[in-house]
């Protein structure tokens, strides 16, 4: 039976995503779901643009869109350098794209342009980069919210209680199967593995800091990671502090 494997956030690294890839056991017919923030950190995020772009016609993707990935999006379509993120957590990544052509850059900003917002699947799990807001009523996704930690916050909070009473589980979460985000790293929980809180899987292992990139077999949970990506780039800093 075909797999599905959906994989945390990248950062710029490369070395460890194509690692990570040569590790997974692919076969034809699997899906593999990316959670965003493909760039800013390590310093080949046009690199890793590349790469996706090359695997999406190899293997069924699903890409999904972070925040990082909205502001390099941005930049490549305002073409200045007069912008608060490439000055900044963009440096590297606007560093990455001097070595690539005008039109190859556009290349690179459908690419980002053709990313998903989010992504329910036929097991209704759902994959988003950070967290949403449903405050309509209407049971579905009202609007995306890309810096969102409030989710995985509220899924933490309540997995003691929903373990010994069922019926507080949020109703913010129980109109999915399950739900699988990046964007806040489990390091700061001091944990280098995907986490669970209630129904939420959270895949980003901090590979833009001390960590590495992860996936996960969203049906058997089985997990799969890159080395420790601050070893596969000596002398690079990531997101760290310098």
């Amino acid at each position: 039976m075909p797999a599905t494997y959906v994989i945390g956030d990248i950062h710029g690294a490369l070395k460890a995503l194509d690692q990570l890839i040569g590790r997974l056991p692919l076969r034809d017919g699997d899906t593999l779901i990316f959670l965003g923030d493909y760039v800013d950190g390590w310093p080949e995020s046009a690199g890793v643009i590349n790469y996706l772009m090359s695997l999406e016609s190899k293997l069924a993707c699903v890409f999904i869109k972070g925040n990082h990935d909205i502001s390099c999006e941005s930049w490549l379509n305002e073409k200045t350098i007069e912008n608060p993120w490439a000055n900044n957590a963009g440096k590297a990544t606007v560093a990455s794209y001097h070595k690539l052509s005008a039109d190859e850059r556009m290349v690179h900003a459908r690419f980002f342009s053709g990313m998903s917002p989010y992504f329910i699947d036929d097991k209704n799990r759902l994959f988003i980069h950070a967290g949403f807001s449903n405050a309509s009523g209407s049971g579905l996704i009202d609007q995306v919210i890309y810096k969102d930690r409030s989710l995985w916050e509220l899924a933490l909070t309540m997995d003691k209680r929903v373990k010994k009473d069922p019926g507080l589980f949020p109703k913010k979460l129980l109109q999915f199967h399950e739900i699988y985000i990046g964007h806040t790293p489990t390091l700061i929980y001091n944990k280098d593995l995907p986490m669970i809180a209630c129904n939420v899987h959270n895949i980003d292992t901090g590979a833009a800091f001390k960590g590495k990139i992860s996936a996960m077999n969203v049906d058997t949970k089985e997990v799969w990671q890159s080395d420790a990506v601050y070893l596969l780039y000596p002398g690079e800093n990531g997101r760290n502090p310098s």
